[in-house]
């Protein structure tokens, strides 16, 4: 099992990208978080990242991972390096956070748990969504049908995440061979967020168009849920879109808007039935609830930390078995859009 260095806890960060430097910039910000080091194919690029956040700068992934001061890999590479990453990093002994999407499908996904499980490892899906502690606090409001509870049972959800990527077509969102695709990269957090509010889909049915290349640019997604719910989920590389979910429950909703993956506040409004009784906004109350760190990267370095100090193995907050089922249900919608990936 890894063990940490004295009071931190050391991060190397494995392919330091556009996504890596978000996360370290609020890895910073956490007094028991040091940055070791960076790893990239060319030294030149680790050293520019080096420069810029801390840390050693190498020039390979295989030296950062024998770094013996890191003790946890972040895997930032395009989905499909995560599974090479990821056992790189195990082999080597290291805990692991690989961003999301895991892989580019189950089987692989559920290989790489099952790998850092025999080695007594930490390994952990990079969802920040579900650690954010204002999503969190969502959650725990909703009721069950058994005790719905003043702010009731979830019956609906609808969540958009959508930008135009004008980019050159190597670009990782838009090559099949980096595992390219609006769903992968941003389908994932609608169908998470559908997750954490009504639990695992009993069904999923997709449609969406495709590039010439044959990635799917735009998605969307209608989903059956226990007790009857359902969730419309939408995602896109084509159009600006309004990035907003909502919950509708039998007593209200919550509107969650722009960025609805990363809130800082929600809005709250109940009916009874016939007319608007109370608008209000949930908010992080100091004290009583975890502060959001940053933008909220770093609550997810936090529940790492967390985990690795417990001697935990796996994550609470995003459990293999959620990462697993929802690498499952992508599966699914791939197939349905005819998209296929070489592995």
């Amino acid at each position: 099992m890894t063990t940490t260095h004295g009071e931190t806890i050391g991060w190397g960060v494995l392919a330091p990208g556009r996504i890596a430097r978000n996360f370290v910039k609020d890895l910073l910000l956490l007094p028991d978080a040091r940055l070791v080091a960076s790893g990239s194919r060319s030294l030149e690029r680790a050293q520019a990242f080096a420069d810029e956040f801390g840390g050693r700068a190498h020039g390979s992934y295989a030296e950062l991972v024998a770094d013996p001061e890191v003790d946890v890999v972040y895997v930032a590479s395009p989905h499909a390096f995560h599974e090479e990453h990821v056992m790189l990093a195990l082999d080597a002994g290291k805990a692991v956070l690989c961003e999301k999407a895991m892989t580019l499908d189950a089987a692989s996904t559920q290989r790489l748990f099952d790998a850092a499980a025999e080695r007594g490892l930490f390994l952990m899906e990079a969802m920040w969504m579900a650690t954010n502690p204002l999503v969190r606090k969502v959650c725990a409001l909703l009721g069950t049908p058994e005790e719905p509870g003043p702010y009731g049972v979830p019956k609906q959800v609808h969540a958009d995440l959508g930008f135009v990527v004008d980019r050159d077509p190597s670009d990782r969102l838009l090559d099949p061979a980096q595992g390219g695709g609006a769903l992968l990269d941003m389908g994932v957090y609608p169908l998470t967020f559908a997750h954490l509010v009504l639990g695992e889909p009993e069904r999923v049915v997709g449609v969406g168009a495709l590039s010439e290349r044959g990635i799917d640019l735009d998605v969307s997604i209608a989903g059956l849920y226990p007790h009857g719910a359902t969730a419309a989920l939408s995602s896109s590389l084509t159009s600006n879109s309004t990035r907003s979910a909502t919950i509708a429950t039998t007593t209200g909703s919550f509107e969650l808007g722009r960025n609805f993956h990363s809130p800082t506040r929600v809005r709250w409004t109940a009916y009874d039935g016939k007319t608007e009784l109370e608008g209000r906004w949930i908010e992080l109350v100091p004290g009583e609830d975890e502060a959001l760190v940053g933008r909220g990267y770093g609550n997810e370095a936090m529940e790492v930390h967390r985990c690795l100090r417990a001697g935990a193995t796996t994550s609470a907050l995003v459990p293999p078995e959620q990462t697993v089922s929802l690498m499952r249900q992508m599966d699914d919608l791939l197939a349905q859009l005819g998209v296929r990936y070489d592995r």
